[in-house]
């Protein structure tokens, strides 16, 4: 099947300068890998089927042969989900693991698989020294569309998912952990953009992958336009109960605690396309920052120095997050496929279709 296009191919005006792929791999180092589990049809068996699911992995640092720190910071803006790692992000500022995401059920097994495949690469720091694996997994719930309670993620899909990342472009919409995802009441799934910053005469990269999972369809606002109250065909839920998963990397230099700002924004960035961020979502959000690479503390003597940015010059850096985040989430829907949905049985989540956005959108002299 051929690749739908995406926000900009479309003609929409979407704000800021992306990187050469506009994906979170344009930060040099980042690679992302996805497990896609397409099975079955007809009613749910639980245990046998259908299965629209799957694993999306990152490697910040890509598949270096050292473990090392990544510095991080979190923010829960509805905590109806799950990350792991995040206590010790929250103290310490920095994971050391590949980000796996996948759906609500495949959590245990995506860390324990994870954990594994850090044993088997890291062998001779973790057969040498006492180390301890504690990866960063996420989720995001796709029962409506998948025998979630079947549990069909297992650990050589998410090791394959691992295995498989790599630089340069990224397949978004039904792949990975995106696959059962639905968005706006539209199909959701994996979306990604980037945007690149100038500062003191250096160029840098911002990128954003998300897990699109959350809205209700009158919420859906595409750079300004109320889209959801024009294509209001199939919506009918009157509550979210969904999820979204944003992940934001750079290769700026910063702290930890700048890294926890930037996490925060990717509130406001969920907020562009219309959720207030519902009772029932998960709104968790991740950035990391591949500058300042050292040893593990374990390994590193006892003071330390790391370069950072002034927080002065942290607006552009603000913007161009919001920017990202927006646009993956509508590079997720637009890059979606269609999905016949087994709660309830037989219905159909349709993908947005590119030329009714695109007629909303000129209403309004979007394009």
């Amino acid at each position: 099947m051929s690749r739908k296009k995406r926000g900009r191919e479309l003609g929409l005006p979407f704000p800021g300068t992306p990187g050469a792929f506009n994906t979170i791999t344009d930060i040099p180092g980042v690679e992302v890998g996805f497990t896609t589990l397409i099975e079955g049809d007809g009613p749910v068996e639980i245990g046998k089927g259908p299965v629209r699911t799957g694993v999306t992995a990152i490697l910040p640092r890509g598949k270096e042969e050292r473990l090392r720190p990544v510095w991080a910071g979190f923010y829960s803006l509805n905590g109806n989900g799950e990350m792991t790692g995040t206590h010790w992000i929250n103290d310490a500022g920095y994971f050391a693991s590949p980000i796996c995401i996948t759906n609500t059920h495949g959590v245990g097994i995506a860390h324990h698989a994870t954990t594994k495949w850090m044993i088997r690469h890291y062998h001779e720091q973790f057969a040498n020294q006492h180390l301890w694996a504690m990866p960063v997994i996420a989720e995001t719930y796709d029962g409506s569309l998948n025998d979630i309670n079947g549990l069909h993620v297992k650990e050589e899909h998410v090791i394959a998912a691992i295995e498989s990342a790599s630089s340069g472009p990224v397949a978004e919409g039904n792949v990975g952990g995106g696959t059962g995802m639905i968005c706006y009441e539209f199909k959701g799934g994996t979306g990604t953009s980037s945007r690149q910053v100038e500062i003191d005469g250096n160029t840098y990269t911002i990128g954003a992958l998300v897990q699109a999972n959350h809205g209700i369809r009158e919420w859906l606002t595409v750079l300004g336009v109320p889209v959801g109250k024009h294509l209001t065909e199939g919506a009918h839920m009157k509550q979210d109960r969904g999820s979204i998963i944003v992940i934001i990397g750079t290769d700026i230099p910063m702290l930890p605690h700048q890294l926890k700002r930037v996490a925060k924004r990717a509130a406001i960035g969920i907020g562009r396309s219309g959720t207030p961020g519902g009772n029932n979502s998960g709104d968790i959000f991740l950035a990391f920052s591949t500058a300042n690479p050292m040893e593990l503390p374990q390994n590193a003597p006892a003071r330390l120095a790391m370069d950072y940015v002034n927080d002065e010059v942290f607006d552009p850096i603000y913007e161009a997050a919001c920017q990202a985040v927006d646009e993956s989430i509508i590079n997720a829907m637009l890059a979606a496929e269609s999905m016949t949905c087994i709660k309830p049985h037989g219905t159909t989540m349709e993908a947005i279709d590119h030329d009714q956005l695109l007629a909303v959108m000129r209403q309004y002299n979007r394009m």
